[in-house]
Order: C-alpha cells, then sequence, then structure tokens
C-alpha cells in the first residue's frame, strides 16, 4: 500500500511537472541588435548607416505597443522607432511578431520567395487590417508610403537583415516589459541624439549595461547602428557564457534594388567616392585622420561577424564548442566548394532548358521575372499566400509566388518552374552579404527540382500528344 501510493504521488508530481510547463512561458529568452543593411535612398545614400532594431524571442506583441512573455508557440518579435511611424497617436516605437517583420506573414511556409513593391503593398495592407485597427485606421496613416509602420512589414522584400543575439532570462525580460509598458511611449525622434540607434542602446543596455555604446570618434559624435552592433558583437565574445550568435536574413530577389553594406561615418568617407573626392579638393588635410581612425578603430564587417558565429534560427541556442562551431560554420554559411559546385549544376539545369524548350517565343531569363511583374496581378489569399495572374491566350495563368504553393493546385507548372530558375540564378550570383544560408538555399533548391520533374513531365506529355496528332493526321491522309 505504501509503495502504490508513493507511486500515486510521484505521477501526481510528473503530471503537475508536465502541465506546468505546457503553460507557463519557456525560462529563456534571447535579445539582439537587430541591424539592416542601407536600402540607398533618401539621406542614407549618403550617409550609409542603415537602421537598427531589437530584436526578442521571449517578449511578444499584445498589441503594437504593449509587451507580453511569448506562449510556447510564438517565436519573438522586433521592436523599433523611427522619426514617424505615421500612426495617428505619435508613438515611440512599435513591435510586430518577428515573421511579421521579416517575411510579412505569420507563418514562415508562405513567406514570399520573390519581392516587387506590389507584393510589399498587400502584406503592409494585410497587417494595417489585422494588427493596427486603433492606430492606423483612416488617411495619412492608411494612405501615404512615408508612413513608417510599414517598414516594420516584410522588411526582407527592401533589404538584408543581421541578428547579432545574446541569451537572456525570463526575468530579464519581465522587468524589460514592465518598464515599457508603464513608460510613456511618445515619440522624441532625433537624429542626432535620440535616433534608432540610441533606442536600440537603451533597450540592450537595460538588459546588459554597457554592452552596447557610441563611437564617437568615428561617427562624429552621434550613435550609428554598426558601432552599437560592433560593441555588441565584441561584447558577447568576451562573455562566452552568452552563446553569442548571428543571424542572417537575405534580401528576397526580385524587382526592388539591392540594399548596401551598412557603413560608419569615417567608413562612409574613406569608401564613398562621391564623399571623399570632394573632401580631397576641399578638406584634403582631414583625408589622413579619417583614414587612419577608420583603418586603425573602426573596422567591422556584419558578414564576417556571421560566418565566424553563425547560427540557423533557435538551433544556435546549444552551448558551442570549436569542433561543433566548425560543422555549424559549414552547415549554415556553405563552403566555397558547395556553392560553386550548385552553379555549375544551374548552369546545366539553364541549358536543359534551352534545349527542351527552344520555341523562340521564351522571354530571356535574366528579364523574366520583370516582364512577369509588369504584366501581371499579384492578389493574396486569406492565409497571406500570394498569387501571381497573368494574361493567357485563351484563360489567365495563375502562379504562386510563396513556399508553400508555387507548386501547388493550380499553380502553372512551367511557369513555376521558369520562376524558381529565374530566383536561384540571382541568388547564386549574388555576393556574401546578399546570399541565402545554406539550409534555406538548400531548400529552395528541392523547389527547384521539383518543379522541374513536373516540368519535363507535362513536356513529354506534350510530345506524346503532338507525335499523336501527327499520326492521326498521316493516317488521314493514307485513307484519302
Amino acid at each position: 500500500m505504501l509503495q502504490r501510493a508513493l507511486a500515486k504521488g510521484l505521477f501526481s508530481l510528473a503530471l503537475t511537472l508536465v502541465l506546468a510547463c505546457l503553460t507557463c512561458p519557456r525560462a529563456w529568452g534571447d535579445v539582439g541588435i537587430v541591424l539592416n543593411e542601407s536600402m540607398d535612398t533618401s539621406l542614407d545614400r549618403i550617409s550609409g548607416t542603415g537602421h537598427s532594431a531589437v530584436y526578442f524571442s521571449g517578449i511578444c506583441p499584445e498589441s503594437p505597443v504593449r509587451l507580453r512573455l511569448c506562449r510556447e508557440d510564438e517565436n519573438g518579435s522586433v521592436m523599433s522607432n523611427y522619426i514617424n511611424i505615421g500612426e495617428e497617436l505619435r508613438f515611440e516605437w512599435n513591435i510586430v511578431p518577428l515573421n511579421i517583420y521579416l517575411y510579412g506573414v505569420e507563418d514562415p511556409r508562405f513567406r514570399p520567395l520573390f519581392g516587387t513593391f506590389k507584393i510589399k503593398s498587400l502584406l503592409e495592407e494585410r497587417y494595417r487590417t489585422n494588427y493596427l485597427s486603433g492606430y492606423c485606421d483612416g488617411p495619412p496613416c492608411s494612405t501615404s508610403n512615408k508612413a513608417e509602420w510599414r517598414e516594420m512589414v516584410a522588411a526582407t522584400l527592401v533589404r538584408s537583415i543581421y541578428i547579432f543575439v545574446i541569451d537572456t532570462t525570463v526575468e530579464q525580460d519581465r522587468e524589460l516589459i514592465t518598464q515599457f509598458n508603464w513608460s510613456p511611449n511618445e515619440n522624441h525622434f532625433n537624429g542626432i541624439t535620440r535616433n534608432c540607434a540610441d533606442f536600440t542602446k537603451r533597450v540592450i543596455n537595460t538588459y546588459f549595461p554597457h554592452a552596447a555604446n557610441t563611437d564617437y570618434i568615428n561617427d562624429f559624435g552621434m550613435t550609428s547602428p554598426k558601432a552599437i552592433a560592433r560593441s555588441f558583437a565584441r561584447y558577447g565574445v568576451r562573455n562566452r557564457e552568452s552563446n553569442f550568435r548571428v543571424l542572417h536574413f537575405a534580401q528576397v530577389p526580385g524587382t526592388i534594388k539591392r540594399s548596401r553594406d551598412v557603413r560608419s561615418g569615417t567608413e562612409q568617407l574613406y569608401r564613398s567616392k562621391k564623399l571623399l573626392i570632394p573632401m580631397l579638393i576641399f578638406a584634403d588635410y582631414g583625408v589622413p585622420a579619417v583614414a587612419a581612425s577608420y583603418l586603425l578603430t573602426g573596422r567591422f564587417s556584419p558578414q564576417r561577424e556571421f560566418e565566424k558565429h553563425p547560427a540557423e534560427d533557435e538551433n544556435g541556442r546549444e552551448k558551442r564548442g570549436p569542433v561543433k562551431a566548425q560543422k555549424e560554420q559549414a552547415a549554415v554559411v556553405g563552403s566555397s566548394a558547395e556553392w560553386k559546385r550548385y552553379r555549375q549544376e544551374l548552369n546545366s539545369l539553364l541549358e536543359e532548358r534551352d534545349t527542351a524548350e527552344n520555341t523562340g517565343e521564351q522571354v530571356d531569363l535574366k528579364r523574366f521575372f520583370k516582364y512577369v511583374n509588369k504584366v501581371g496581378t499579384p492578389r493574396m489569399d486569406i492565409d497571406g499566400a500570394l498569387w501571381m495572374e497573368i494574361p493567357g491566350k485563351g484563360q489567365p495563368l495563375h502562379v504562386g509566388l510563396s513556399a508553400n504553393n508555387i507548386l501547388g493546385q493550380g499553380s502553372d507548372t512551367q511557369l513555376a518552374y521558369s520562376l524558381l530558375l529565374w530566383r536561384t540564378n540571382g541568388v547564386l550570383k549574388s555576393p556574401k552579404h546578399g546570399r541565402e544560408t545554406m539550409p534555406e538555399f538548400e531548400e529552395h533548391w528541392e523547389l527547384l527540382q521539383q518543379a522541374r520533374m513536373e516540368n519535363a513531365m507535362i513536356l513529354a506529355r506534350g510530345r506524346m500528344t503532338d507525335e499523336g496528332n501527327l499520326r492521326a493526321d498521316a493516317s488521314a491522309g493514307n485513307d484519302d
């Protein structure tokens, strides 16, 4: 009887612990600096500083302006501030789910494989309708392209992103939630002393004092996104228990101008001809000081940090020894030999396509997606999956533009194959900072192989039909 009672007690305790684990928030989290590449537009064309934001794995939005702990089925969020978010009240910051920030949809299976401003507008409007009720219900917020809440939707369509991450605890997350939920969320943006990098630095240093710092010399007294990323990376490397790692999300291939590496102030003067040449003419005495400052104290490569400390989503949480780090680097970043092999295999596929579909009517692959985007009309289904409708000879053709539907029911296989060939060609020709991680690329390569097989079957059936028609015509001629 005593043994039975003890067994019941242990079972009840175990069940209680399991239920507690299922219902309570996870006991760990991550915080990171989001470093967005420069879009080379407006003032950023001169400064090249890009944009900075904050990533949380354990904090999620209760609303765009209120925080809570994430549930087990959620994977975090991004908090950011801008000159003017554009909503009906002048908030200092907004927070959005991580997948919304990266892809514009909640489920990454519905993420867009191609980027155009038409597609981004659809994703922005979907987000506004589903999340910004009461914050952005009418003009100018709902109609102005300058409303900067749009920057927090599908950011990977317009630029590549690095996230520098270290571990936190749930207690630290709770403290930050309390602080920001009870503090006024009022915009006092100032490009000199209260810019996006200053905001990010303040949030990061709430967790880890002095982990993110301004580089007063190389940024001429201001705080830049690259400076706080560099200081945070050094903090993470120094504190090995922090489990420092870097995530990389490449800009989605498409018709949108490719983003550029971010730069500090002296780096921009040193590297940019449009600034260096006037400086040589009018202030040549300052060039040696600028060059020395950058070369001695200001150099920092986000891509190199990613290659040294790569992580793929939450897999980076494991503590890594030197051997595991090397294996993970090869698996996430990919070796030069692997990328070269894929380029060779793609060249073979392109030659095969030219031979099989040499009709004289197909559009040059280099211009193919631009042509599809010009003549087609994008639309979105209820889940956020994207489609393109293209005028056909008889009836319109439809092709999926999302990861889950490009080879799905109703998607034109031949169009899908050509689109995937175009996309893969673009990825393999991109510089390192614009290239997908190896796991992501391999997933898309598998889609390409499936499309190739289905396309070959369609072409084979078409040839059989043509041969059958020729035989029928020949037979009818003999009868005559």
